[in-house]
């Protein structure tokens, strides 16, 4: 059974940093496509970095604060966040998958970042 697991969220000032965390379960990260996708409240969910292969891609709301990495030792992915703004408040999920293959991805529960002073 695949599972991913977030954790790592939380409430912090603007300008802070957070660390992401998806610990992966039932399959191998390092044979996947592994993305970070957030959910605001009335807005749809939107991916925010993206790990394929040796491509990376960010949003570009995000682009030069985030950044996405691998640990395929220990089956996880993070995303580190800097310089937080109240506009990246969002539930952010981690997501599995492998294009082209018609395989619906996995998705984790989800884990709440909120940046307010």
């Amino acid at each position: 059974q695949v599972r991913l697991v977030e954790s790592g969220g939380g409430l912090v000032q603007p300008g802070g940093s957070l660390r992401l965390s998806c610990a992966a379960s039932g399959l191998t990260v390092a044979t996947y496509a592994m993305s970070w996708y957030r959910q605001a409240p009335g807005n749809e969910r939107e991916m925010v970095a993206q790990s394929i292969g040796d491509s990376i891609n960010y949003a570009a709301s995000v682009k030069g604060r985030f950044t996405i990495s691998r640990d395929n030792a220990n089956n996880r992915v993070y995303l580190q966040m800097n310089r937080l703004k109240p506009e990246d408040t969002a539930v952010y999920y981690c997501n599995a998958d492998r294009p082209g293959t018609g395989r619906l991805p996995y998705w984790g529960q989800g884990t709440q970042v909120t940046v307010s002073s």
